[in-house]
């Protein structure tokens, strides 16, 4: 049987609620997940599988969204993966932080459905096939 890869989405997010919601609706599209509830931990999951894209709160306990994607984007293994910032702050200095650390897309969580993000990623990984083609 010829099964296509699932895409596989690194959610880190602090809050289960908005977690899991995702991950029903990523799921329900095909895709894999794996969530990691704080930034350390998504981090120390990165250092075991490398997703194809990351979904990444900006206001989290221990480490907040900002370190994680400064960290990421240090690392040679790592800094390649398209990293999305999914976060309630919608102050514009936030917004242009997110970018100047190398995020490729800011999604404000009032704006958008769980569809709509879902969507969102799919373009995110077609622009990324296109682009290594």
């Amino acid at each position: 049987m010829n099964e296509e890869k699932k895409i596989k989405v690194l959610i880190i997010e602090d809050d289960s609620y908005i977690s899991d919601m995702y991950r029903i609706k990523f799921e329900s599209n095909n895709f894999e997940t794996v969530i990691a509830s704080d930034g350390i931990e998504g981090i120390k999951l990165l250092g075991n599988d490398v997703p194809n894209v990351i979904l990444l709160d900006i206001v989290m306990p221990k480490i907040d969204g900002f370190s994680v994607l400064k960290t990421i984007k240090k690392n040679p293994q790592l800094k390649e993966i398209p990293v999305i910032l999914l976060t309630n702050l919608s102050q514009k200095e936030n917004i242009e932080r997110g970018f100047e650390l190398g995020a490729i897309d800011y999604i404000i969580k009032a704006h958008f459905t769980p569809s709509e993000v879902v969507e969102k990623i799919k373009e995110v990984i077609e622009r990324e096939k296109r682009n290594k083609n």
